[in-house]
């Protein structure tokens, strides 16, 4: 596998994310383009580098994350969409 890889910028960068493959949530530390293949034929991808509340990081597909919403909903708020 080729070692040549380049970093993305990404708007959720150092920001709470959620893996939508797994539901594991963490702060996204980085995107990176890398060649994922194991054979001669080059294969990119990017990836995203998630790191866990224990402090392990994991990676997924850029496309799989989603800002993670950390304050749960008050009832104030749940009663507002009712009314609409």
């Amino acid at each position: 596998m080729s070692e040549c890889y380049e970093y993305v910028p990404h708007r959720l960068l150092r920001q709470r994310v959620r893996d939508i493959a797994s539901g594991f949530e963490g702060v996204l530390m980085a995107v990176i383009n890398e060649n994922v293949s194991d054979t001669g034929i080059e294969r990119w991808m990017e990836l995203a580098y998630i790191r866990g509340a224990s402090g392990r990081e994991f990676t997924t597909a850029a496309t799989n994350i989603e800002p993670a919403h950390d304050q749960p909903r008050t009832a104030g708020s749940r009663r507002d969409e009712r009314s609409t």
